[in-house]
């Protein structure tokens, strides 16, 4: 799953890395080392203008700011969007909460990786079989090995507040979840020296990463078919990422800064592989 990541690029880094043609500065976000669901994030999308002068018909490519946890079109209200954070992409193309902004809506939520709390073997799979959470152990901070962004596939939405009138700054919410899949079995790419040696030894889903090969093919609002659509939902090579622990201070929502980053010399607390 996802369920904290960091984004600490400024939109100057983003509207060059992915040929962002619009942003507005009034929306710039401080740089997030602990971004926690219902927060504000980055997404990248492509849709048409709604300018006066503007080609109505012409998608354009913007960076634009959502809040992160989707809340339907058709709900009655926004509750439950903090569970809302994560589709997975096996079933993304028909789960009613999640299949209109497949074909639609989609997006890129550019990170610099995401954290993960380590688990023994039997809470794992307990967690596999959809069974019960005990507490988190180890974070763990995923990244890709070479330093690049951390294009996570995602989802938004437009909800109307029907409580607020028209004109009202916040009748309209933008939302947003990632796109989840299995995690990676095969080695990182780089390692730590003691610990997992996969993805897939750290948790059993992580965020879909898409390679910048698919990035414009997965913000084309042209492409509506799901058979087509999930042919970009394939995991990206293996040996991409690198994961190492990080300090426990993550795990409190309420802290933020670089330091959250900086790899340990070793685990704060015993797990089992």
């Amino acid at each position: 799953m996802c369920g904290r990541y960091s984004a600490s690029r400024r939109p100057e880094d983003l509207t060059g890395l992915f040929r962002i043609e619009k942003w507005e500065p009034e929306e710039t976000l401080a740089p997030d080392w602990n971004v926690a669901p219902t927060k504000e994030v980055y997404a990248v999308l492509e849709r048409p203008l709604k300018e006066e002068d503007a080609d109505p018909d012409r998608p354009v490519r913007q960076l634009r700011v959502l809040k992160w946890g989707l809340v339907p079109s058709w709900s009655k209200t926004p509750e439950g969007a903090a569970r809302m954070i994560n589709a997975r992409a096996e079933t993304v193309h028909d789960k009613p909460s999640f299949r209109r902004a497949f074909a639609q809506r989609r997006c890129i939520l550019p990170a610099d990786g995401y954290y993960e709390w380590v688990t023994g073997s039997a809470e794992r799979q307990l967690e596999e079989q959809g069974g019960k959470k005990r507490p988190r152990k180890q974070p763990y901070f995923v990244t890709p090995a070479d330093g690049s962004v951390f294009a996570m596939a995602g989802l938004y939405e437009f909800w109307r507040d029907p409580t607020l009138p028209p004109d009202h700054p916040r009748a309209w919410w933008a939302t947003c979840s990632v796109i989840t899949t299995e995690a990676d079995k095969e080695p990182l790419g780089v390692a730590p020296d003691e610990g997992p040696h996969s993805l897939a030894d750290i948790h059993p889903r992580m965020p879909l990463m898409l390679t910048p090969d698919r990035w414009d093919a997965w913000l084309d609002p042209a492409r509506t078919d799901a058979d087509d659509l999930r042919s970009l939902l394939t995991p990206p090579p293996a040996g991409l990422m690198r994961a190492y622990p990080v300090a426990t201070a993550v795990s409190n929502v309420r802290n933020n800064g670089p330091e959250l980053l900086e790899e340990i010399a070793a685990p704060e607390e015993p797990t089992l592989f």
